[in-house]
């Protein structure tokens, strides 16, 4: 039986499917009675759980991050949808497909890690090379850092969502920075590299997607500042000279700004033009994310228009009205057809491409005019 996503369920729908769950927690009502309230989710997105009149019993049984068979209803509660739990049992091996349940990267991760070492292999100033490469070298922290998701649930939230993100936005930056000459290549590129390096440390992400302690606490920003003061410090014994306190702090900075603004969780704005690129970059690639997810691709929900997203403030329109044209090659005349190089010797050239579109196309009767 084909499993119905939670992307695509509809208030009404029942459900006996196995979950992620994180996040539990016990609760009680107005009234004093005890509820159970979760996350759950699946490869597609997650959402809030409650289940009712459910004591500690039950609470202890839930796993407090992992898998579970869950049987309840979906409900519209303040224009979003929960889940209801009526039932819960353990969910056995065997029973479900963990592709299922957590997303992961399509593109091909060694290639990845491949391209982005040969970005920030492109650094040239020595003390921002330096720094870098601590982190490369860390070979734990780079494991975790191409399997870690980029969010919970805003964007690239799935496994390998981090390195995509990141060779994304590096990939942006390189064709970007050529024309802006003013604009410092290499603090762009290692502040890219750095914005979210902590989300490896934020995120805890081996079954469902959750929120450390560390990370509740801190979060990834301070810590990704706290980390290249550390580094900082590695790579300066590595030089054997002192790293410059002013590119440290300016680096600090665009970790710091990447935000944009206070309500985002920034806790400064930027104020260099590499922070502003940073910042510009890394968010657009994370805002078509979420964009193209909710209006392209094969599994995108049925109707003209996405539900309300936060993120965008309204609802997105999804078809896309300007498909390309048919590109087809234009057929060499008879005369050149017979034969397969030019009179020096060299092969021919490749045939033309044009754009077949009517609107374009000349009648025969305009030809002989």
């Amino acid at each position: 039986m084909r499993r119905l996503f939670l992307r695509d369920c509809q208030p009404g729908d029942v459900i006996e499917d196995v979950f992620m769950i994180s996040n539990k927690q016990l609760g009680a009502t107005n009234q004093g009675k005890p509820y159970i309230k979760a996350v759950i989710g699946d490869r597609t997105c997650q959402m809030n759980a409650r289940m009712w009149n459910a004591g500690k019993d039950i609470f202890v049984a839930l796993p407090d991050s992992g898998f579970v068979k869950l049987r309840g209803r979906v409900e519209n509660y303040q224009n979003n949808n929960q889940f209801i739990i009526e039932q819960a049992w353990p969910a056995r091996d065997g029973s479900f497909d963990i592709a299922d349940l957590i997303a992961s990267t399509t593109k091909d991760v060694s290639e990845m890690c491949g391209r982005l070492q040969e970005l920030c292999g492109s650094i040239q100033n020595r003390h921002l090379s330096a720094i870098v490469q601590t982190y490369l070298d860390d070979e734990s922290l780079m494991n975790q850092f191409c399997k870690a998701p980029a969010a919970m649930s805003f964007h690239h939230a799935f496994l390998g969502g981090l390195l995509e993100h990141t060779l994304n936005a590096m990939e942006v930056a390189d064709c970007i920075c050529k024309f802006y000459p003013g604009l410092n290549r290499d603090l762009v590129l290692a502040g890219i590299f750095l914005h979210d390096i902590a989300k490896t440390w934020e995120l805890s992400y081996d079954a469902a997607f959750s929120y450390t302690d560390g990370g509740q606490l801190i979060g990834h920003i301070v810590k990704s500042v706290m980390w290249v003061e550390e580094r900082a410090k590695q790579a300066s014994q590595v030089l054997g000279e002192p790293i410059p306190p002013e590119l440290v702090q300016v680096l600090q900075h665009i970790i710091l700004s990447h935000h944009d603004k206070a309500e985002f969780g920034s806790p400064r704005t930027p104020a260099t033009p590499e922070a502003i690129a940073v910042h510009m970059i890394e968010n657009m690639d994370a805002k078509l994310m979420m964009a193209l997810g909710a209006c392209r691709g094969e599994d995108v929900a049925e109707g003209n228009w996405t539900e309300y997203m936060k993120a965008f403030s309204g609802k997105l329109y999804r078809p896309d009205v300007a498909p390309a044209d048919v590109v087809v090659a234009v057929a060499a005349d008879s005369a050149d057809a017979v034969d397969a190089e030019k009179s020096d010797g060299k092969p021919a050239a490749a045939p033309i491409m044009r754009i077949s579109n009517p609107l374009f196309e000349t009648s025969p009767a305009k030809k002989n005019n």
